[in-house]
């Protein structure tokens, strides 16, 4: 099984995705890492304080990385863009807003960083896009400490409902 987990900055993925590759006994694919390591990316966005990803060139990479790999959490704001083809399950997930500018202000992020990131969330822009590509979406309110036990036993139900399509 293939799973992407997708949202906002800040609102959990890693940690979210982390946790469900240890409990699942999955492979962990830090996309930001790829990008970086193998220049998927176009260009340095200094004013955003961001790399402009090559989306055509990542998706290729990460498709070669399922081929090799089935059982995989790919972890990127930005992996709800693979064709759904190669795609079992994506988790979003979701943060408070308060806490989010939190988490945001302690990574050190600027005013306009922060503000940015949190119009991504009030906004659902993964959730809106993962379900736009047609994605099997399953979403996760991380503001709280994440019960990675309870969340393990809902994916694993909808991974059995995708093994039966």
């Amino acid at each position: 099984m293939v799973i992407i987990v997708t949202g906002s900055v800040g609102s959990g993925k890693t940690t979210t995705a982390k946790k469900l590759a240890k409990k699942l006994i999955y492979s962990y694919v830090d996309v930001t890492k790829l990008i970086k390591d193998n220049k998927l990316y176009d260009s340095v966005d200094k004013k955003n304080d961001c790399v402009v990803v090559d989306i055509v060139k990542l998706n290729k990479f990460l498709i070669e990385i399922i081929k090799l790999d089935k059982k995989i959490i790919i972890d990127s704001h930005m992996s709800h863009f693979l064709p759904k083809r190669h795609i079992d399950l994506c988790v979003v997930t979701k943060c408070d807003l308060k806490v989010l500018k939190e988490r945001l202000k302690k990574r050190g992020y600027s005013a306009k960083k922060i503000k940015d990131n949190l119009e991504c969330e009030i906004f659902n822009v993964c959730f809106e896009e993962a379900k736009e590509a047609k994605q099997r979406v399953f979403v996760i309110d991380t503001t709280k400490r994440l019960k990675i036990d309870d969340i393990f036993k809902e994916i694993r139900l909808l991974l059995k409902e995708v093994r039966k399509k």
